[in-house]
């Protein structure tokens, strides 16, 4: 589970973005495109900025981003976008150095919207009684420390494994239907019939949550990260608010709720006590949950959904993680590296500050790139290969390091190789279909993924 928290909606981010940015599609860092000789950028006026068509939200920079995240660690490692404000930190030390000194590096702004919002989307999620307090992943208060080790108790190790007949059930029950579509049409999505179902049933099974469709918690998950991390117009900014509204409502009601069991998660949070000896807020064990529940879900299925991309598509693996002892688990840790799918998380200075000699002041807003952290050269041989086995391969940052590390890294990891060793050992004979090189990536600031992982018969390839 990759841990993410939001922010309350009626603090949205100071960051002001352009109403239209130049679409990157089928750019080249190194200025092989039309255009790309003009480019001027943010240094001498007139002269030509590398990084000037770098468009973090562009088709070129979502579906190609190493050779964007090669060229800003070697010759920019501390490169201020202009289109969004943001400081861009792509040495995997450098991050390292940010992630491990929160009192210098604050993440007061990890969840503010990256699109500021509009008085009509704000004016719907006012209506809903959307607040969320910092609770985990942008809390830096005494409160920080207790929280974390109430959700930390539902994700340790013997939890985990008590978890995994539970996954390997609900694995086995997503492929009886795609094995039936795919012997009625010779083919199936792995991302809409497995990757997006697994983590959410598995998490409503772990947590002990009634009442509530799979698709319904979904569905409002994925709009909480498109509305905070998206580019959504105004139109959408609506839509979207109209769902995690409701998404905030169900949580509030959730939490409100004092009868939970106490050793349920729930229970437990409206239980514990804060520094002070006062019961925890309900805004904060809102924001709580929050965490858990899109984390427990979007994040690890789009972490799902690569996975199984990445093993279809590389030569000679697939069906081995089926059968063979531990390479399913190596495949995971190698994808985590080279293509987690938290590409990015923000951080702000609380003082000046230097990075690789790079003056920052105070309130610089900072984006980690955690996903060409994987690919440094200084800490990974041969980044760009797929290496399952390699000695350092969990050393990666891709759920972060220190204080604020996420919590569920061994449950997202279970699940991931759980659901490619089933995958692999239910549908051997299966094959990436030809529209996949061609299927839809998920375009957030800091959440990247396949959002359709189409698979076929081997007849009709």
């Amino acid at each position: 589970m990759h841990c993410r928290v939001l922010a309350s909606a009626t603090v949205t981010s100071a960051l002001s973005r352009p109403d239209s940015l130049t679409d990157t599609a089928g750019l080249c860092p190194y200025g092989e495109a039309t255009g790309a000789t003009g480019a001027t950028g943010p240094g001498t006026p007139g002269s030509y900025d590398p990084f000037g068509l770098l468009d973090l939200f562009g088709e070129g920079f979502v579906r190609e981003p190493y050779l964007w995240l090669d060229r800003l660690r070697a010759e920019d490692p501390v490169h201020r976008d202009p289109a969004t404000g943001l400081w861009l930190i792509s040495r995997y030390e450098d991050i390292r150095r940010v992630l491990l000194d929160p009192t210098v590096f604050r993440p007061d702004n990890a969840q503010h919207a990256i699109t500021p919002l509009g008085i009509p989307a704000l004016r719907v999620l006012a209506r809903a009684g959307f607040r969320v307090r910092p609770a985990l992943a942008n809390n830096v208060s005494a409160s920080h420390a207790g929280l974390r080790r109430v959700v930390t108790r539902f994700f340790n190790a013997e939890r985990v494994a008590a978890a995994v007949p539970v996954i390997e059930r609900v694995a086995d029950e997503l492929l009886d239907s795609v094995r039936t579509e795919i012997d009625t049409t010779a083919g199936s999505d792995l991302f809409g019939a497995f990757a997006h179902t697994l983590p959410c049933r598995v998490m409503m099974e772990l947590l002990g949550i009634h009442g509530l469709d799979t698709t319904t918690l979904v569905r409002w998950s994925d709009a909480s990260l498109e509305l905070f991390w998206g580019r959504p117009s105004a139109e959408r900014q609506l839509e979207l608010a109209v769902l995690v509204g409701e998404f905030h409502q169900w949580l509030t009601s959730l939490v409100s709720d004092r009868t939970a069991p106490a050793d349920s998660f729930v229970g437990a949070l409206v239980r514990h006590r804060l520094p002070d000896g006062e019961l925890l807020d309900l805004e904060t064990a809102v924001g709580a949950c929050f965490f858990v529940f899109i984390a427990g879900q979007s994040t690890t299925g789009q972490l799902i959904a690569t996975v199984l991309r990445s093993a279809l598509a590389e030569p000679g693996l697939w069906p081995r993680p089926g059968h063979e002892e531990g390479l399913a688990k190596a495949w995971v840790e190698e994808v985590l590296r080279r293509e987690p799918p938290v590409t990015t998380w923000r951080r702000v200075t609380a003082r000046p500050v230097e990075v690789s000699g790079t003056p920052l002041p105070a309130g610089a807003e900072l984006l980690l790139m955690l996903m060409g952290s994987g690919s440094d050269p200084e800490v990974f041989e041969s980044p760009e290969e797929m290496r399952p086995y390699r000695a350092n391969s969990r050393h990666h940052l891709a759920f972060g390091v220190g204080r604020h590390r996420c919590p569920g890294a061994s449950l997202a990891r279970t699940e991931a190789a759980v659901a490619l060793r089933a995958v692999a050992r239910r549908l051997p004979a299966v094959r990436l279909s030809a529209e996949a090189a061609h299927a839809p990536v998920l375009d957030l600031l800091s959440f990247r993924a396949p959002l359709h992982v189409p698979v076929a018969s081997p007849p009709t390839l």
